[in-house]
């Protein structure tokens, strides 16, 4: 089984930093892009980055410029820098990851972090 666990949300204020974190751990033979989502009471999920193997990335446009995602491919694990951060960037952040199981089986699946809060006070 595959598991994602993020780490680095919380408080902060208008204008402040965050950094969260989201490691893969179990059985698997790679990971393909990995990416960050986000959902905020009474809005849909939607998507914030997603970054590739090949660390090709791709922003929302109300992030860009403030947001950074990147990975570490050696620790399994994807990362987003959150700067200048907003009120309206409060909400639940949660990663995704297109998992290969199997070096034979050339699909993925697609696996979710429990999501960890971000609220931005004003």
């Amino acid at each position: 089984q595959v598991q994602l666990v993020e780490s680095g949300g919380g408080l902060v204020q208008a204008g402040g930093s965050l950094r969260l974190s989201c490691a893969a751990s179990g059985s698997f033979f790679s990971i393909n892009s990995m990416g960050w989502y986000r959902q905020a009471p009474g809005n849909q999920r939607e998507l914030v980055a997603t970054i590739t193997t090949g660390d090709n990335t791709n922003y929302a446009d109300s992030v860009k410029g403030r947001f950074t995602i990147s990975r570490d491919n050696a620790k399994n694990t994807v990362y987003l820098q959150m700067n200048t951060l907003k009120p309206e960037d409060t909400a639940v952040y949660s990663c995704n990851a297109a998992v290969r199981l199997r070096a034979s089986r050339s699909y993925t699946y697609d696996y979710w972090g429990q999501g960890t809060q971000v609220t931005v006070s004003s």
